[in-house]
């Protein structure tokens, strides 16, 4: 083993300590932790969907004293502006100069960003976060201001109270990596979450890798392997979600407005790879791709009338499309082997 495998060995044995850390604080929830990691990994942003009160934020800024990485929190609402996300220019007075522009950062400026409730803004505030989710820069009267590094943007939003909210726009909900929902926690954990918390000592978690070790992994993950296979899986997973093919089944035809494009499959690969880094293998497989398929495509399939007023579940038809894809796969792992 060189030097590199080493440190890349050492780096998931320090990964998996900030998932063993984050359980000491965060009890349940293991995929919505799993899934948040590998986003991490991916250097993809994430959207988390549940009622309030679940431990989302508890989540993000766990997930950033762990890693030592600098975290800010947005509270999205109608009557944010755009400034007050990205920043805006200041004027300042100078000896030399008299008055002069100066840009002061705005909140947006940090490693993981928590855009909480981010429907309850307006589509003007929401864009501003465009550039920075895919370039990882904003721009202010012109002059380009790089984000740091690693920048990663976790928003919520709660699907029960839609009233005075704003739908994100599908370019911006394309951009995001992962969506996931965040569920009710089971009885055994709704009682370890009140013991934990209304006792004299409040569970915290502390530093356990910082972001040049993290940088070594999100690194690693392009290098681990996808086999043609795999990625071919990927792909035609991701075009069996598009109603306006047609060998897509009946159900994606008749229920889904537009499916997944690129972003989707280019997600899926990237989420298959960082999984099989995690688990401590340098090649990804089509299992890597089943357990990653529906928190990277289900927020990129929208459905039509139809399907909004029969309650068609996005999540039901993508187990039905790996089913259906299923026999193919295994015949091109046959051939593979």
């Amino acid at each position: 083993m060189n030097v590199d495998e080493k440190k890349i060995a050492a780096g998931i044995d320090s990964l998996h300590r900030v998932r063993e850390s984050i359980a000491r604080v965060i009890v349940g929830q293991d995929e919505v932790i799993d899934l948040t990691l590998i986003a991490l990994l991916c250097e993809g942003h994430v959207l988390f969907e549940g009622v309030p009160g679940l431990g989302k934020t508890m989540l993000v800024r766990t997930l950033a004293d762990t890693l030592d990485l600098a975290f800010s929190r947005i509270q999205f609402t109608p009557d944010l502006m755009p400034a007050d996300v990205i920043g805006t220019a200041m004027i300042e007075r100078t000896e030399l100069e008299g008055f002069s522009l100066k840009f002061e950062n705005g909140p947006i400026f940090a490693n993981l960003v928590l855009a909480d409730e981010i429907n309850r803004a307006s589509p003007k505030t929401q864009s501003a976060l465009l550039e920075a989710m895919q370039e990882r820069t904003v721009t202010v009267r012109g002059k380009r201001h790089e984000l740091p590094r690693p920048f990663l943007v976790l928003a919520t939003q709660n699907p029960l109270e839609m009233e005075g909210t704003y739908p994100l726009p599908e370019a911006q909900i394309d951009r995001f990596f992962f969506k996931i929902p965040v569920l009710q926690p089971s009885l055994e954990e709704l009682v370890e979450i009140v013991g934990r918390t209304s006792g004299p000592e409040v569970p915290t978690a502390g530093r356990v890798m910082g972001p040049e070790e993290l940088g070594l992994l999100q690194g690693a993950v392009r290098d681990v392997v996808s086999p043609p296979h795999v990625t071919e899986f990927a792909a035609r997973l991701v075009l069996a979600t598009q109603p306006e093919r047609a060998e897509s089944s009946l159900a994606i035809r008749r229920f889904v407005r537009y499916g997944s494009g690129p972003r989707g499959a280019q997600a899926l690969v990237l989420a298959a790879k960082a999984r099989a880094l995690t688990r401590g293998r340098f090649n990804a497989s089509t299992e890597d791709l089943e357990a990653c398929l529906s928190p990277a495509l289900r927020h990129r399939i929208a459905l039509n009338f139809d399907g909004q007023s029969e309650g068609i579940r996005v999540d039901d038809l993508l187990s039905d499309i790996l089913a259906t894809a299923a026999e193919p796969r295994t015949r091109a792992e046959a051939l593979a082997n």
